[in-house]
């Protein structure tokens, strides 16, 4: 790696030994791409506590929502190759989707959030969660809280049924097919980077914890008054949900696991080439890291961006993060991504990962000496 940045590393490493040492976190991962090269890979604490087994650059983690930037590539690739149109209603591909007045939502209204069907019935279960027939026969059959467009609400779960099924419409392949074949598999990550994870890779994930996630889930269903809607109690995306190996297991591409380095690749292959391997288009890249939305979003109630699959930060930025803490982010001016994984779900916490992920871009944009992002 680029000698430059020997002195980042060295940060990086000290602030994950610490958080490991202080027995914050169990396993952290934090990587970084700069102009499609990497600077950044660090690595620390255990994989699983319980085994002593070591958190390796390669060892996938389960990152929750963070994998929602997984199938928004894949969709962002389909349309490179003319498969995709994201102002297409989703009935066209998917005819009895139409019913209940849902002709009209085309798939930008899913990628941002604004399809008018975030939630789920309350009683919905795990299992159900695995049933892909299922879950895609109840959004066709349901009907919308809103007209398309009309309001934001995140799809926590819903929003990879609906994005998957379009991709399974046009393409024959389930979308964790699609991301194998047509991102990791080209960019070598092919056993890092998972939406539904191979039986066979099940044995390398981290296992996860739970350090306060599944409290602030308890939380949030008594107090936010539609939270319960789109999380309903059965499948609250907490350590248990994730570490069900039926649901990892399982098309559900809402979720995904990944290593940081791998999702760091992904996101640097999108900003520019990467070994010679280039996912998007300048054009494109413009036109998906730009916000689409801004409002005040109806199960958290703050003022939210989204592009077209990711969220916006005020910093220039475009990725996902997940429940617990983990996540992946790509900033275009800078040519930098940055991605932080970890196995100790967390929450009130301070959010160290977020802190890890300003600190990468901070060191990166004062050492090109541009202004930083956001600034």
């Amino acid at each position: 790696m680029d000698s430059r940045w020997d002195g980042l590393r060295a940060e990086v490493r000290a602030a994950i030994d610490e958080l490991v040492s202080a027995g914050r976190e169990a396993g952290v991962q934090v990587a970084a791409y700069l102009d499609g090269a990497p600077i950044v890979q660090e690595q620390a604490g255990l994989a699983d506590t319980g085994a002593g087994r070591p958190m390796t650059a390669d060892t996938p983690v389960h990152a929750v929502s963070t994998g929602k930037g997984l199938t928004a590539t894949v969709v962002h690739v389909l349309a490179e190759q003319g498969r995709l149109d994201v102002d297409r209603p989703l009935a066209d591909v998917w005819p009895e989707f139409a019913r209940h007045g849902k002709d009209r939502i085309t798939l930008r209204h899913v990628l941002t959030h604004t399809a008018g069907l975030p939630a789920l019935p309350a009683d919905v279960t795990r299992a159900d969660l695995t049933d892909w027939t299922r879950m895609c026969k109840l959004l066709a059959d349901a009907t919308p809280l809103w007209a398309p467009g009309e309001r934001l609400a995140y799809h926590a779960w819903t929003w990879g049924w609906l994005v998957g099924e379009v991709v399974r419409r046009v393409t024959g392949r389930s979308v964790s097919r699609v991301l194998a074949e047509d991102v990791a598999g080209p960019l070598g990550v092919e056993r890092e980077l998972f939406l539904a994870v191979p039986e066979a890779e099940l044995p390398r994930l981290a296992r996860l914890e739970d350090a306060g996630l599944s409290a602030l889930m308890t939380w949030a269903g008594a107090n936010l008054p539609h939270f319960d809607a789109v999380a309903p109690p059965g499948v609250r995306p907490d350590a248990t949900t994730g570490a069900d190996p039926d649901v990892l297991r399982a098309e559900v591409p809402s979720v995904g696991t990944m290593s940081a380095r791998a999702v760091a690749r992904m996101y640097a292959a999108l900003l520019g080439p990467v070994d010679g391997v280039r996912l998007v288009s300048p054009d494109r890249l413009r036109a998906i890291s730009a916000p689409a939305v801004r409002a005040r979003e109806w199960v958290f109630g703050q003022e939210s961006t989204f592009g077209l699959g990711y969220a916006v930060d005020d910093d220039g930025s475009f990725g996902t993060a997940g429940s617990g803490g983990s996540l992946a982010f790509a900033y275009p001016e800078l040519g930098l991504t940055v991605a932080a994984v970890r196995n100790r779900l967390g929450a009130g916490d301070g959010d160290p990962m977020e802190r890890l992920r300003v600190l990468v871009r901070d060191r990166v944009a004062e050492t090109l000496g541009r202004a930083q992002p956001g600034a």
